[in-house]
Protein backbone atom coordinates (compact mmCIF):
# COMPACT_ATOMS: atom_id res chain seq x y z
CA UNK A 1 0.00 0.00 0.00
CA UNK A 2 1.20 3.67 -0.58
CA UNK A 3 0.03 7.15 0.27
CA UNK A 4 -0.94 9.37 -2.26
CA UNK A 5 -0.39 12.95 -2.96
CA UNK A 6 -4.19 14.68 -4.31
CA UNK A 7 -5.71 17.28 -6.20
CA UNK A 8 -5.84 19.47 -2.97
CA UNK A 9 -1.95 19.94 -3.13
CA UNK A 10 -1.93 21.79 -7.28
CA UNK A 11 -0.71 25.17 -6.61
CA UNK A 12 -0.06 24.71 -3.01
CA UNK A 13 2.61 23.04 -3.03
CA UNK A 14 3.45 22.84 0.93
CA UNK A 15 6.45 20.52 1.55
CA UNK A 16 6.04 19.82 5.30
CA UNK A 17 5.46 16.24 4.44
CA UNK A 18 8.71 15.55 2.90
CA UNK A 19 10.58 16.79 6.51
CA UNK A 20 9.01 13.91 7.95
CA UNK A 21 9.24 10.67 4.98
CA UNK A 22 11.80 8.62 6.90
CA UNK A 23 12.58 7.06 2.94
CA UNK A 24 12.58 10.05 0.99
CA UNK A 25 9.90 9.57 -1.08
CA UNK A 26 8.14 12.75 -2.40
CA UNK A 27 9.20 13.85 -5.64
CA UNK A 28 8.81 18.16 -6.76
CA UNK A 29 7.14 19.47 -9.84
CA UNK A 30 6.28 22.85 -10.68
CA UNK A 31 3.52 23.11 -8.57
CA UNK A 32 2.71 19.48 -6.81
CA UNK A 33 4.45 17.04 -5.09
CA UNK A 34 3.55 13.65 -5.62
CA UNK A 35 4.97 10.00 -3.73
CA UNK A 36 6.47 7.56 -5.54
CA UNK A 37 4.02 3.95 -4.89
CA UNK A 38 7.10 1.89 -4.80
CA UNK A 39 9.42 3.98 -2.07
CA UNK A 40 6.33 4.48 0.10
CA UNK A 41 6.50 2.86 3.12
CA UNK A 42 3.35 3.22 4.32
CA UNK A 43 3.95 4.76 7.82
CA UNK A 44 1.69 7.38 7.94
CA UNK A 45 4.02 10.24 9.02
CA UNK A 46 2.86 12.53 6.51
CA UNK A 47 -0.67 12.38 6.31
CA UNK A 48 -1.03 14.78 9.15
CA UNK A 49 1.83 16.86 8.15
CA UNK A 50 -0.08 17.79 5.25
CA UNK A 51 -1.66 21.53 5.62
CA UNK A 52 -4.37 21.39 3.01
CA UNK A 53 -5.08 17.82 3.53
CA UNK A 54 -3.91 16.58 0.26
CA UNK A 55 -2.15 13.23 1.26
CA UNK A 56 -4.23 10.07 1.79
CA UNK A 57 -3.87 6.66 2.22
CA UNK A 58 -4.66 4.08 -1.31
CA UNK A 59 -7.52 3.02 0.61
CA UNK A 60 -8.78 5.79 1.87
CA UNK A 61 -8.32 8.29 -1.31
CA UNK A 62 -11.99 9.30 -2.89
CA UNK A 63 -12.93 7.70 -5.92
CA UNK A 64 -13.42 11.28 -7.44
CA UNK A 65 -9.22 11.60 -6.77
CA UNK A 66 -8.29 8.03 -8.17
CA UNK A 67 -6.64 9.13 -11.17
CA UNK A 68 -3.43 10.57 -8.73
CA UNK A 69 -2.66 6.99 -7.84
CA UNK A 70 -1.37 7.01 -11.22
CA UNK A 71 -0.59 10.57 -11.86
CA UNK A 72 1.72 10.19 -8.33
CA UNK A 73 3.44 7.00 -10.37
CA UNK A 74 3.91 8.49 -13.27
CA UNK A 75 5.04 11.80 -12.12
CA UNK A 76 7.41 10.10 -9.62
CA UNK A 77 9.51 8.60 -12.20
CA UNK A 78 9.93 11.68 -13.82
CA UNK A 79 10.36 14.73 -11.31
CA UNK A 80 13.41 15.32 -9.25
CA UNK A 81 13.15 13.79 -5.56
CA UNK A 82 12.95 16.70 -2.60
CA UNK A 83 14.29 15.83 0.51
CA UNK A 84 14.15 19.31 2.13
CA UNK A 85 11.38 21.30 3.00
CA UNK A 86 11.24 25.00 0.70
CA UNK A 87 8.85 27.65 1.31
CA UNK A 88 5.94 27.26 -0.25
CA UNK A 89 4.13 29.26 -3.23
CA UNK A 90 3.64 32.72 -2.46
CA UNK A 91 0.31 32.39 -3.48
CA UNK A 92 -0.74 29.16 -1.66
CA UNK A 93 -3.11 30.50 0.88
CA UNK A 94 -5.21 31.51 -2.43
CA UNK A 95 -5.81 28.20 -3.72
CA UNK A 96 -5.99 25.69 -0.95
CA UNK A 97 -10.24 25.51 -0.87
CA UNK A 98 -10.52 26.02 -4.62
CA UNK A 99 -11.90 22.97 -6.60
CA UNK A 100 -10.88 21.40 -9.63
CA UNK A 101 -7.20 22.11 -9.71
CA UNK A 102 -6.01 19.18 -11.93
CA UNK A 103 -6.57 21.11 -15.24
CA UNK A 104 -3.53 23.59 -13.47
CA UNK A 105 -1.27 20.60 -12.84
CA UNK A 106 1.79 21.28 -14.49
CA UNK A 107 4.35 18.90 -15.94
Amino acid sequence: MTFVVAEQCIKCKHTDCVEVCPVDCFYEGPNMLVIHPDECIDCALCEPECPVDAIFSEDELPEAETVFLELNAELAEIWPNITEMKDSPADATEWENVPDKLQHLER
